[in-house]
């Protein structure tokens, strides 16, 4: 383990940030009013009283806003979580499907999905988590079967009071960022 130098943390962020507001800025430019409309339920509008051009291009904008900066933002989190691990625990981005880190701590090896917050997917999206982490483990295990692999849904906000959730665990906030950085 390698202590972490804040000041990196900072010329990571400093360097890299500017990836999200330039893909929020290009997707608002590549927008067409056509394709959006086709995608959104026209009876909601009615059920929201939107009766005028405005308060419903309003609506879609900022519908497309902030769904685009949930997904854009993720992804700077995920490859920040990575540069953190991989200043300290020489982690990396995992090449197995579905696995975003791989780090060994303590002599066990820790593959990881990165998620923004606790409340990131529906129940289909958490079965195929947990499929992948089966999977990896699995391979994993081909090559040297007594390793010690554990699996971990790591949110980058947010809490979780019961950590242990079977064939994983879920750490969410500091207890993420503390566990990936040692600090």
């Amino acid at each position: 383990m390698q202590p972490l130098n804040l000041n990196d943390v900072i010329k990571f962020i400093e360097e890299n940030i500017g990836e999200f507001h330039e893909r929020r800025a290009n997707s608002l430019q590549i927008l067409k009013l056509t394709e959006v409309l086709k995608r959104k339920n026209p009876y909601l509008f009615k059920a929201k009283n939107i009766n005028d051009a405005h308060d419903l291009v309003k609506l879609l904008l900022d519908a497309h806003l902030s769904s685009q900066e949930e997904t854009v933002f993720g992804e700077f989190l995920e490859k920040l979580a990575i540069f953190v691990c991989g200043r300290v625990f020489d982690g990396r981005k995992s090449s197995a499907e579905g696995i975003d880190l791989e780090f060994t701590r303590d002599n066990i090896l820790y593959v990881a999905s990165v998620k923004s917050g606790p409340n990131w997917g529906n129940s289909n999206q958490i079965l195929r988590m947990k499929d992948n982490f089966l999977k990896a483990i699995k391979i994993l295990k081909t090559n040297n079967p007594k390793i010690h692999v554990i699996a971990v849904n790591g949110c980058c906000y947010g809490k979780n009071k019961k950590p242990e959730k079977g064939n994983y665990q879920k750490l969410c906030g500091q207890m993420f960022w503390e566990f990936i950085s040692g600090n």
